[in-house]
């Protein structure tokens, strides 16, 4: 049996054309990724972000399933697919820490990404090159791991590393995938006419679209660049079954994910893209984002040279191509979507529509953060470039000179900003400062605020503000208590649960013992999810005004004129009302209103809002199960107005009587 071209491809060497060509890629891929590994050790940190996923992965780990607050279904990370990677990792490890455990996945997922891109790339350009002498030297993944925020992200604890892997492990399939139709051309005559037209495998193709597929559980926007890959292959694909193959590869695993997810949670998106409402737009913020990445490094300039050097390697023909003809059987159309050309666009595309969906968004909160995958996908098709040697043959050696010294140059120019893009100060002063523009080199913030230059584990974070004396909050408070943060970052104001019944005695029963309440509910109220999740007990609620944990500020409307990635804000009166806990001064803090905390009582029980908070607080079985997968969308579209006041007028229910004396202007009496 003869393998089709696709298998041929991937059992082929990965630069099959020159010995100097591929020594020069071998040499260009160990070098990048050795500088991209030291850079990004030189600056490994794990985030409050980062930390919020391993909250979720010791619940997995306890029993009390995908959840950051028990007995509360909360998808608190947006990366499904990170989650449980993690929870893998963890599970393999053993008795490794969690916070080694992420960052040595993130670290290393990261480094596959860049080797996937640039041996992607160096497959890219090896037709072209055929009996041609070339240099393959590093180009658009110099100007990747140059860029500072892309090392500081190779070891967040968050999901770009795997991001970075998932892109580059796309980019290489998509392009042996893209080479197939001109290795069926070069197909031994012996395979006969009645060979198979498919000029990939089954298995090929159904491997392709499962990697395609998975785009939306590393992160939901991906599902732009997985969804296009999966078009592709569809209009490829020759005959009913290949597409079906296709479709049900594809799918199966998002769609049977988000199933899961709208029975599990009660959401058609993770609680994430709730709490930011990712179908918002702020584009004079996302504006201002790509501004705060330019400026520091002079993004622009790499990104010229870039398109210099596209314009002379299609003029040396040192550029992608797939040959005039076709396979027996395909289509004109079928043959420019499955063609290097193509796969090319895709990626450049993909990288132009993921920065505008993100500048539409506002960007983020984290120094660059959001806009790397966009960098990557333009970086990628130029990730490594073929310095052409003259021969005479294919162009006149003169102007072959001419052409190697102008790609020579323009490489140059690449390693120099490089060079000092890689030591450039970043953003200076303002780099750990909250600014009119929300935006914080997040690394340096904490390694600042905890006084860690590398904080990697919850244990590190003890040295924020605050962080130590909710501890002892906690420690003093045995009955129970809600904690809100003080102006005074040593101490926190506590609002105390309110003591259970005492339980009766029967005639024969003992009385209950002086310390039969040992310990009362704990819920913490604070922004940084991550770090106080992780120096918490699980059996404390720890909930945020955001909305990244806290079901309730979720469903609160988009604030327009808030830091971005904290467009929400939950007042404190709500948590207070949840209860357990006590209502009236002196137990609550002078700034939280009685008024307030009567009327949020009220308000909770407003009919739909009971619904939204049974779909996550309800014990799960069967039918809880159907109900939220019936009404996720709707719970996805609920709001709620974080005003007590106003929301109950939304709900048509009573207000309650007023517990603070009405002003009347006239002067207090009494003693």
């Amino acid at each position: 049996m003869i393998d089709s071209p696709a298998q041929q491809l991937l059992r082929g060497p990965v630069f099959p054309y020159g010995r100097v060509a591929r020594l020069s890629l071998w040499l260009s891929v160990v070098v990048c990724a050795a500088l991209f590994g030291w850079g990004a050790w030189e600056r490994r940190w794990i985030a409050d972000d980062g930390l919020i996923v391993l909250r979720t992965v010791r619940n997995l780990l306890a029993g009390n399933g995908p959840v950051f607050n028990v007995g509360e279904r909360v998808e608190s990370n947006t990366s499904t697919l990170w989650t449980y990677l993690v929870t893998l990792g963890a599970w393999v490890g053993g008795s490794v820490q969690l916070e080694y455990v992420a960052l040595t996945l993130s670290l290393v997922l990261s480094l596959a990404g860049l080797v996937f891109m640039m041996l992607g790339t160096g497959r890219l350009y090896a037709p072209g090159l055929r009996g041609r002498r070339a240099l393959m030297v590093p180009a658009g993944a110099l100007v990747y791991i140059a860029t500072p925020p892309a090392r500081d992200f190779a070891t967040s604890g968050l999901e770009n590393g795997l991001v970075m892997a998932y892109l580059g492990a796309l980019w290489w399939a998509m392009v042996c995938w893209s080479q197939a139709p001109r290795a069926a051309l070069e197909r031994p005559e012996s395979a006969g006419p009645d060979a198979d037209t498919n000029v990939t495998s089954v298995r090929f193709d159904a491997s392709l679209a499962v990697l395609a597929g998975l785009s939306v559980l590393v992160r939901p926007e991906l599902a732009l660049v997985g969804g296009v890959a999966l078009v592709m292959m569809l209009v490829a694909a020759r005959g009913r079954r290949r597409r079906l193959i296709i479709v049900v590869a594809g799918g199966l695993l998002p769609v049977s994910y988000e199933i899961f997810r709208m029975g599990y949670y009660g959401l058609i998106v993770p609680i994430t893209a709730l709490a930011k409402d990712a179908t918002g737009s702020k584009w004079a913020q996302g504006l201002v984002y790509l501004t705060n990445f330019n400026r520091p490094y002079l993004l622009w300039i790499p990104v010229v040279l870039a398109a210099a050097l596209v314009i002379v390697l299609f003029v040396t023909h040192s550029s992608p191509g797939g040959g005039a003809k076709r396979p027996r059987g395909y289509s004109a159309l079928a043959t420019r979507v499955q063609s290097p050309t193509a796969v090319v666009l895709f990626m450049v595309a993909s990288g132009l529509i993921q920065g505008l969906y993100w500048l539409r968004q506002g960007g983020d909160f984290m120094h660059g953060r959001v806009l790397l995958v966009p960098l990557m996908c333009l970086m990628t098709p130029i990730a490594l470039i073929p310095i052409v040697l003259p021969d005479g043959k294919n162009i006149a050696r003169e102007v072959g000179y001419a052409l190697a010294g102008t790609t020579t140059a323009l490489w140059l120019g690449i390693v120099g900003w490089s060079i000092w893009a890689a030591n450039s100060g970043g953003l200076g002063y303002d780099a750990t400062r909250v600014t009119y523009s929300g935006i914080v080199d997040e690394r340096r913030f904490y390694s600042q605020a905890t006084g860690h230059a590398h904080p990697l584990t919850a244990a590190d974070y003890l040295d924020y503000p605050r962080m130590r004396a909710v501890l002892e909050a906690i420690d003093n408070t045995p009955v129970g208590a809600l904690l809100l943060p003080s102006g005074n970052y040593d101490q926190w104001d506590v609002v105390p649960a309110m003591p259970p019944p005492v339980p009766v005695p029967g005639p024969k029963d003992p009385p209950p013992p002086p310390n039969w309440f040992e310990k009362g509910p704990h819920t913490v109220f604070f922004t940084n999810l991550g770090m106080m999740g992780m120096n918490l007990p699980l059996e404390v609620r720890v909930i945020d005004q955001i909305g990244l944990a806290n079901p309730l500020a979720a469903h609160t409307a988009r604030l327009d004129d808030a830091r971005i990635g904290h467009d929400k804000d939950l007042f404190p009166d709500w948590a207070v009302a949840e209860g357990p806990y006590l209502r009236k001064h002196p137990w609550i803090p002078p700034y939280i209103d009685e008024d307030w905390v009567a009327q949020a009582a009220v308000a909770l029980q407003c009919p739909e809002t009971e619904s939204m908070l049974n779909s996550v607080r309800a014990p799960m079985d069967l039918h809880r199960f159907v109900s939220n997968l019936v009404n996720a969308f709707d719970f996805s579209q609920y709001r709620i107005d974080r005003v007590p006041l106003y929301e109950l007028d939304r709900c048509k229910l009573d207000v309650p009587p007023s517990l603070s004396t009405p002003y009347t202007g006239l002067p207090a009496t009494g003693p």
